[in-house]
């Protein structure tokens, strides 16, 4: 096994391992060596020899390559590759959900060009974390790069497959646009995998019929060096161009996808941007409703992780479900929805579970939900989503932090008697108001990959959010 950087493999792949993905440096962290080997080593930890594997990729340059090295890997240890291609990220869960087959997605998601990794799920797009499956993967493939990969006396087939109109198909389906009133919006591809779904599903690129929606593609180019800007509408800046194209072609709203499409962030007629938040509360009201419409009785859960806005739990109560407050994290999010049965589950960071896209995320879904709602009545967007806005939020604040434990200390002390403290994911401080003062809240979280702590401070008016804020930065960087 040789060396590269002055590093191993082994210790190599060991730090691109992370905690819900392999994610690294191309020919640096990951190399065709490295990725047939975990393709081998995934084979044998979710005993596929024998069974389909879908395999699929995004448009760096590096992406088809590994995508082939994974599966020279796998059909070794008996597995029978079907490649889809090019393809977003929630599309191989389709993949995967439909064919009941285990799948690999090689992407960075966000990531720079110089970066790829691997998404990888067991059959019924089951998401795999570092301590259900990953770390066992890791160690496998560790193996097989130090003592090479043994044959097997039945070595897998491989063949091809196009899964996109399925994937649309099934996407319109679940939620029907042919009936709203029509909608102009501009979509920003961020030349990643949405200038190849968002055609097939909201046009007629995929065959099917025209819906009553016009869009205005930015990005579309697929092309993995990202030459316009990153493909990673959390950083504001990446935003900068959908907001002008928005508001100076009059659009009624502007969805931005990150690399892999996965994740969706929706832009109001003003060119402001529309908070998670208030997507996941949008989205929740509907599918609670269309749950109670299918004849449920049963109690409805709806899942959403600490960030979100206190709203957010209030109007999945009013609407007669169930909040489930969570941790941050997607593994952990889709393994809570197969446990608990919840129909739906939002994420701060733009990521939307769906019960019946095998738990899953799916942030076309999350926009197709918001464009049925904003076309079903007479307001425009930046009217109508204020409504699943009424508090003010600070958007996640990081701070360079060395000694977490310090921090934490420090801020229970100066609000020790002001608030109740909770250690579900990091610190969540509450506030303890008379009746009639506003009410607030916050989060400190750290990095998992990085020396910072994450803040997210909502209050119930600016003022006291900006208060809550400034005094709990004093303190993080004090």
């Amino acid at each position: 096994m040789g060396t590269k950087h002055g590093r191993s493999a082994a210790e190599r792949l060991t730090a691109a391992v992370k905690t819900y993905d392999v994610r690294g440096l191309v020919d640096v962290d990951l190399t065709d060596e490295i990725i047939e080997a975990v393709g081998a080593a995934f084979v044998d930890e979710i005993d596929a020899a024998g069974a389909d594997v879908v395999v699929g990729h995004d448009m760096r340059d590096s992406s088809p390559r590994f995508a082939a090295a994974f599966a020279s890997g796998a059909r070794a240890r008996g597995a029978n590759v079907v490649s889809i291609g090019l393809c977003s990220t929630d599309e191989s869960y389709f993949a995967s959900g439909s064919m009941d087959a285990a799948a690999a997605m090689f992407t960075a998601s966000h990531n720079p060009a110089t970066y790829n990794g691997i998404k990888m799920s067991r059959p019924g797009a089951q998401s795999l974390s570092f301590d259900t499956g990953l770390g066992a993967i890791r160690d496998r493939a560790i193996a097989y790069l130090e003592s090479g990969i043994p044959s097997t006396e039945a070595p897998g087939s491989e063949r091809s497959a196009d899964v996109l109109a399925d994937y649309a198909r099934a996407l319109r389906t679940f939620v029907p646009l042919e009936q709203i009133r029509p909608l102009r919006i501009v979509v920003d591809a961020g030349n990643g995998m949405g200038g190849m779904t968002v055609p097939a599903v909201l046009g007629r690129a995929a065959g099917l019929d025209a819906l009553p929606v016009e869009v205005i593609p930015m990005y579309f180019e697929l092309d993995g060096t990202f030459p316009n800007h990153e493909a990673n509408p959390l950083d504001p800046a990446n935003l900068v161009d959908l907001k002008r194209a928005v508001v100076d072609s009059g659009a009624d709203a502007g969805l931005a996808f990150d690399g892999d499409a996965d994740r969706c962030f929706v832009v109001d007629d003003q060119g402001e941007p529309v908070s998670p938040s208030a997507v996941t509360a949008i989205v929740a009201v509907r599918e609670i409703a269309r749950e109670r419409s299918n004849g449920s009785t049963d109690t409805i859960q709806v899942l959403h992780n600490l960030i979100t806005s206190r709203f957010v739990p209030e109007i999945i109560d009013e609407h007669g479900a169930e909040p489930v407050r969570t941790r941050v994290g997607h593994s952990l999010i889709k393994a809570q929805m197969r446990e608990t049965g919840a129909i739906f589950g939002g994420e701060h960071s733009a990521h939307y579970y769906f019960r019946d896209f095998w738990g899953a995320d799916n942030g076309m879904l999350a926009a197709m939900h918001v464009l049925a709602e904003l076309g079903s009545q007479p307001l425009p967007l930046s009217e109508f989503a204020a409504e699943f806005s009424p508090y003010e939020q600070s958007g996640e604040i990081n701070s360079t932090v060395d000694n977490v434990p310090e921090t934490y200390a420090r801020i229970v002390d100066a609000f020790q008697g002001r608030a109740e403290f909770d250690e579900m994911d990091g610190l969540t401080a509450t506030g303890i108001t008379p009746k009639n003062e506003p009410f607030w809240w916050f989060n400190v979280r750290p990095s998992n990959t990085e020396p910072l702590v994450r803040l997210n401070v909502e209050g119930e008016d600016v003022a006291t959010m900006e208060s809550v804020r400034d005094e709990v930065l004093s303190l993080i960087r004090g």
